[in-house]
């Protein structure tokens, strides 16, 4: 509570005076080119670790996608409110009893006159809260009165007369009274403690009381309600002595803070000014850039101090992550709740992605050297200016102004408190992440008004461009620039970019099209931007691709998904110069292609040495594919296959340099990276591939983007229907040819998918796919009556890895098929063999499961019965053997090293006798050449002197790893209707086609049936343009390593390097710094950040090429100093 008529102010900080007033007649009618560029801010935000780049590039890609969708559930749309409590002023102005109070009041309020200028007469009061006792809200902190940035409230208010005699008797004190100033003696170093909890009360003045409601957010937008609110913000400022002139850190955050919150205010109501009136004909509320314009041309500062506030909110947030992330979502709608959770969850992973923007404001810098004054002065001028809010007459702008407030209070009380006190109430939760969506939502406003503006501008002006040498000035359609060396720079960019091949020929004529149109975007990006080539081309690249005329030509495909199938048929048609645009519903690239580990099969690229021959590798998988083998399709694969591991090497300069031997096949002949995982490997190198093309302008990559529908003209298939995963926004993206490359659908188990009409009592089992793998492509194609065949043909694989720490998570990594080839030994619970380890995984997952009885004497699961578990052991030569693997594997805790047959039999909790029998026979059988299973070659086998071997174990579970089932396609990639014909404009490559595997797919055939079929899609579909535009890798200029200047450092010093924006890891001697890398790592930050500050080079070896580094050598920082 507010005692008295005390006003806090800080220690030893003078009373300043604001900026005065500037009148709206002094405004220009023109806007300048620094305004222009100063409303968008750019650079580093005073006062944190982030730029407003950053920021805005943050709040596009996904949070203000996820705060609009928090606020649309039930949780965070309802909010209480008491909006009937008195305003404070009276009582500390002029003692009066409680009655006379009361009787003013009701004789006259602070004028608020609802919109009746703007609203039809039968229209409600804007300042009203609309909705029952179940609902309501609050609107706009005022409307068009006065400048909200005034200088002081007696000086304004007395220029320029009160709005209402009850205003003047607030207002009446002719100074800040009682001011707590310390003296010159005061120490300020006072070392009396505050407690732990003092922050814990910062919203104590926004409590509920007598008058409280719950309001619905969702039906009482912010905006305009026409109410005076210039008083309100002046006594915010001027009575707390709020300024940013020789200012403290503490003062100037509370006054950047407020100042954000005003910010956003005057432009939630500044985009929604004008009421629906039948009157003006308007249907709907309209903006008024204007009104925006006039408000802050003169004052950018002010947007610059509502990113800051938005900075310091995603800070809160992250902190109280913890919290958060668990947080028990609670309204009267189950369903929604649990949408609210997962948006939550999402949020909090956004924290991690941007970190960046969520750690930008350090909080631990305030309150270093002041003692506990400044503390308590800063908590009572937040309290002060809390209170001030009840004396706001208009109930929607004190809903606002509260839940704002509210919003605040809690993000300083997380930020200065213990985490592990931290416990908000749900109120304290709903408008924290209100106040947040407030902002981002400002952000994306001030971009919308100001092109407004524009266009306004623009339409009623129309002037034409001079050019004259010897004016240093010139109007343009666009906003006016001050020198013709803006639009001589930005031309001299983009000439730039062609020079250098970034940009194609005919994306070179558009943008300079555009310049020369006075594109407003482009110029000022040009000014800023022209000398960091990289940047600019980022910065550039949705100017021009969807609004200009001069960019109308349709790709040659739309490729759905970017996987290994997808990537191969757009590199192709590239390589053959033709154009595309890759859509992708996942954040990063690769999907499960890139989880792929065990390696690609091909015949023969290595002669005659193992013996292999076309013929024996058909055999194989015609025997794999069982009786519903097509011999087309799999003579196709085969046929293909060294020619598609050869494109894989020469194309991509993937290193496919060692070959294994995988169950089921009779020869070595999987390709696989030395130093590697062979999907991530060949993910990586493609990828790199693509990015070449896509600054060439040859495609556009559209992640966060699902295809709803394929659009059809006449009885050919044109392009896709799509729409945002992040904010829902429909978009219809044309193209000549549509090639789904989707994938499977093993990891959809909701009621109604695939799998539960196939093979439903397969639902329980966990998988090694994504959560994506959803089966969209084949719905996409079903739709439009395509075939499918062999939908209940679901491979179990037979060994994905139990995480000890997460044993019933549904989602496994693979134990690759490589891990059996190199002598790998499966047990049973009792420690016991039961199969021949180099079989099919279709003949070693029946084996394991008839571990069951039910499926031992039926060869059905029973979908209620629990899936079960073996142990894979490993001996010291098969580990030496699968290193990498092994490696990665360890580095997950997925395996266990152990000394000894008595230490591995205790970690299986298992009989030392009876692990020792076991491993003797299989021993034995070794010797002999073959075992009671029908195995006949033995690899890695347990040292004799079993007491000293060094084992490797982890326990596996079958588990749903593939799809044989899809759509039917032909050889050529053409998709099948259910009468025989073909699909025109239509094709199909990778998992979700169906018939290239029949009833069981081989190891090493997936990424050979991505390669190929990809591959002869991507051959296949007519291009524009037959010359080939690729610029290879292989021809690009090498950067030379300036390893030999680096500087060198210890272990301490890289040891600094730790924080999420942060990243320095030492990798085989040299440091690296991976801080932009980390978020666009294709397997996720997380497994980047686990390093920093570390020596990361055997998690490194264990699952890259050491060749990938040479993409790195602008990243290197130091030489590690060996210990």
């Amino acid at each position: 509570m507010v005692q008295g008529p005390r006003i806090l102010m800080f220690a030893a900080i003078p009373v300043m005076i604001m900026m005065a007033s500037v009148p709206v007649h002094a405004i220009s009618p023109k806007v300048s080119a620094s305004v222009l560029e100063e409303l968008f801010p750019t650079g580093a935000i005073d006062d944190a670790h982030c730029s407003s780049e950053d920021l805005e590039r943050a709040n596009d890609s996904q949070l203000n996608a996820i705060f609009r969708e928090l606020q649309q559930t039930n949780f965070f749309k309802t909010f209480v409110v008491d909006l009937d409590a008195k305003c404070p002023l009276s009582e500390w102005r002029s003692g009066k009893d409680k009655e006379e109070e009361e009787e003013e009041e009701e004789e006259e309020e602070f004028e608020c006159d609802g919109g009746a200028d703007e609203l039809d007469e039968e229209a409600e009061p804007l300042c009203t809260v609309q909705g029952g006792a179940d609902d309501g809200g609050f609107g706009g902190f005022g409307g068009d009165g006065g400048d909200p940035f005034g200088s002081s409230v007696l000086q304004s208010l007395g220029e320029q007369g009160f709005s209402s005699e009850p205003q003047r008797e607030t207002f009446d004190w002719e100074q800040q009274t009682d001011m707590v100033v310390e003296g010159a003696d005061t120490p300020c170093d006072d070392d009396e403690n505050l407690p732990e909890t003092f922050w814990l009360d910062m919203c104590s003045n926004i409590q509920e009381g007598k008058g409280t409601k719950i309001v619905n957010l969702e039906l009482n937008p912010e905006r305009n309600t026409g109410y005076n609110g210039t008083h309100i913000w002046k006594s915010i400022y001027e009575e707390n002595c709020m300024t940013t002139q020789d200012s403290c850190l503490e003062e100037r955050v509370l006054y950047r803070l407020l100042s954000g919150l005003h910010t956003s205010t005057t432009i939630s109501i500044a985009k929604n000014y004008y009421p629906p009136s039948k009157r003006k004909n308007r249907t709907d509320w309209e903006s008024n850039p204007q009104f925006f314009m006039e408000k802050f041309q003169n004052h950018p500062e002010f947007i610059r101090n509502m990113h800051f506030s938005y900075v310091v909110l995603l800070r809160a947030i992250k902190k109280a992550s913890g919290y958060l992330y668990d947080y028990d979502v609670q309204s009267r709608n189950m369903v929604d709740d649990e949408a609210a959770k997962i948006l939550l969850k999402r949020l909090m992973d956004t924290a991690i992605l941007d970190s960046n923007v969520f750690s930008a404001f350090d909080e631990s810098l305030m309150f270093q050297h002041q003692g506990t004054n400044i503390q308590q002065n800063f908590k009572g001028i937040f309290q002060n200016v809390s209170s001030i809010l009840d004396c706001v007459q208009c109930q929607q702008c004190k809903l606002h102004g509260k839940m704002a407030m509210m919003g605040y209070g809690t993000a300083l009380k997380i930020l200065f408190m213990p985490p592990e006190l931290v416990k908000l109430e749900r109120n304290e939760v709903v408008a924290l992440i209100n106040t947040a969506a407030r902002l981002s939502e400002s952000l994306v406003e001030v971009r919308e008004l100001t092109t407004a503006y524009w266009k306004t501008e623009q339409a009623g002006k129309n002037r034409q461009l001079t050019e004259s040498t010897t004016d240093t000035t010139y109007s343009m359609d666009g906003p006016p620039v001050e020198s013709l060396d803006i639009l001589d720079r930005t031309v001299g960019a983009i000439a730039n970019l062609g020079r250098q091949n970034m940009i194609s020929m005919d994306r070179e004529n558009e943008l300079v099209s555009l310049a020369l149109s006075k594109h407003p975007e482009l110029l000022v990006l040009g000014k800023h931007y022209a000398s960091d080539p990289e940047k600019f081309l980022a910065l550039i690249s949705s100017i021009g691709l969807s609004d200009s005329e001069s960019s109308s030509v349709s790709p040659d495909a739309v490729v759905v998904g970017s996987g290994l199938a997808g990537m191969a048929a757009a590199l192709n048609i590239m390589d053959r110069g033709g154009t595309v645009i890759m859509v992708e519903k996942e954040h990063l690239l690769g999907g499960n292609s890139n989880k792929a580990s065990s390696g690609i099969n091909g015949c023969c690229p290595q002669g005659d040495l193992y013996e292999d021959s076309i013929e024996s590798f058909r055999n194989d998988t015609i025997k794999s594919a069982g009786s519903v083998a097509d011999l087309d399709l799999i003579g196709t694969l085969v046929g293909k296959s060294e020619q598609a591991v050869m494109w894989l090497k020469e194309r991509a300069n993937v290193d496919l340099s060692l070959l294994a031997q995988l169950g089921g096949h009779s020869h070595k002949r999987t390709h696989r990276p030395s130093n590697g995982m062979a999907g991530a490997e060949i993910i990586y190198h493609l990828q790199k591939e693509l990015r070449s093309y896509e600054k060439q302008g040859k495609i556009k990559i559209m992640v966060d983007t699902r295809v709803k529908q394929l659009l059809v003209e006449g009885d050919t298939v044109v392009g896709v229907a799509c729409e945002s995963t992040l904010d829902g926004t429909a978009e219809d993206v044309r193209g000549d040819n549509v090639i789904l490359a989707t994938g499977g659908f093993a990891s959809d188990r909701s009621k109604g998918s695939y799998l539960d009409q196939y093979r439903s009592e397969l639902m329980s089992f966990p998988a090694t796919a994504g959560g994506f793998s959803t089966g969209d492509g084949i719905g996409l194609a079903t739709d439009l009556g395509a075939a499918t065949r062999d939908m209940d043909k679901v491979q179990i694989h037979p060994t994905g890895w139990v995480n000890p720490e997460d044993p019933s998570n549904p989602t496994k990594v693979l134990a690759a098929e490589l891990m059996r080839g190199v002598g790998g030994i499966l047990f049973n619970k009792k420690g016991k063999r039961f199969c021949n380890e180099l079989g099919t995984r279709a003949y070693v997952t029946d084996k394991m499961l008839e571990a069951d009885s039910h499926y031992l004497s039926t060869g059905i699961w029973n979908e209620k019965n629990e899936v079960p578990t073996f142990f894979l052991v490993l001996s010291s030569s098969a580990a030496e053997d699968g290193k990498k693997h092994v490696d990665l594997y360890s580095h997950k805790g997925l395996l266990t090293k152990v000394e000894g047959i008595d230490a591995l039999a205790k970690l299986m909790g298992l009989w030392s006798s009876t692990l020792t029998y076991s491993m003797r026979s299989y021993q034995k059988s070794a010797s002999k050449g073959y075992d009671e299973f029908g195995k006949t070659s033995f690899r890695g086998v347990p040292d004799a002197d079993l007491t000293k071997e060094t084992f490797y174990v982890g326990t596996v579970t079958p588990v749903l790893h593939y799809c044989m089932g899809g759509i039917k396609i032909d050889t050529e990639g053409n998709v099948i209707k259910e009468d025989g014909s073909i699909i025109k404009g239509l094709h199909a490559a990778g998992e979700v086609t169906g018939g290239v595997h029949g009833n069981n797919r081989l190891g090493g055939n997936s990424l050979l049936e991505c390669t190929v079929f990809g591959t002869i899609v991507g051959q296949k579909v007519p291009v524009k343009k037959g010359a080939s535009l690729v610029t290879r890798a292989a021809t690009q200029t090498q950067q030379k390593s300036a390893t030999a200047e680096l500087p060198e450092i210890t272990m301490e010093e890289l040891a600094m390097h730790n924080t999420e924006e942060d990243i320095w890891v030492a990798i085989d001697g040299v440091v690296y710094d991976f801080s932009e890398f980390a978020h666009e790592h294709p397997a996720g930050f997380a497994s980047i950040y686990d390093l920093a500050g570390k020596d990361g080079s055997e998690a490194f070896a264990a699952v890259h090429n050491a060749g990938l580094l040479e993409d790195f050598e602008e990243d290197k920082r130091a030489i590690l100093k060996s210990t």
